[in-house]
């Protein structure tokens, strides 16, 4: 009890003496209002079948719950574009005897944000967002599959919202 009283104390005392800030969402209600994704392609070898539909999909959710935007397919304000670039798993610890003990998968994305409304807000290039899941040797990509994939595409696309919204 008295660590946890010490942590909010500690807690408080940053958001107080301001070291700690968040801008938030930057996005102009009055200009744009209606966004739409753009299914992504998967050029990645060995993907998993479903991998760009379900980066289309999350990235979709997640605009739609943490912005006030509408998802619309015909002119929209704002539009992604992407593409899975990379599904890959390496072995990332090797022990004597040439033996890995963990391995990782990794996905990168090329993304395109474009900016109907304001040109100038729109990525003049491709972005790459990339994340990656470690997962014991023990265990086969198959077995860690939907959880590495869910994790990934979670930290992916808070990247991708906050590169698109945000003036971090």
């Amino acid at each position: 009890m008295p660590r946890l009283i010490l942590g909010l104390s500690l807690l408080s005392a940053l958001l107080s003496s301001g070291c700690y800030s968040f801008k938030g969402i930057s996005i102009d209600y009055s200009q744009v209002s209606t966004y739409f994704v753009e299914r992504f392609a998967s050029n990645a070898v060995n993907a998993e079948p479903t991998i760009a539909i379900r980066l289309t999909e999350d990235l979709k959710e997640k605009i739609r719950t943490e912005s006030r935007l509408t998802l619309q397919e015909i002119d929209p304000d704002i539009s992604f574009e992407g593409a899975v670039v990379r599904y890959e798993v390496t072995s990332e610890a090797p022990q004597p005897g040439e033996v890995t003990s963990i391995n990782r998968l990794t996905i990168v994305t090329a993304v395109q944000y474009i900016n109907n409304v304001n040109e100038e807000k729109s990525w003049p290039n491709k972005k790459n967002f990339s994340f990656f899941f470690d997962f014991p040797s023990t265990q086969t990509l198959a077995d860690v599959e939907e959880e590495a994939i869910s994790a990934i595409s979670q930290q992916m696309m808070e990247d991708i919202f906050n590169a698109a919204f945000t003036d971090w």
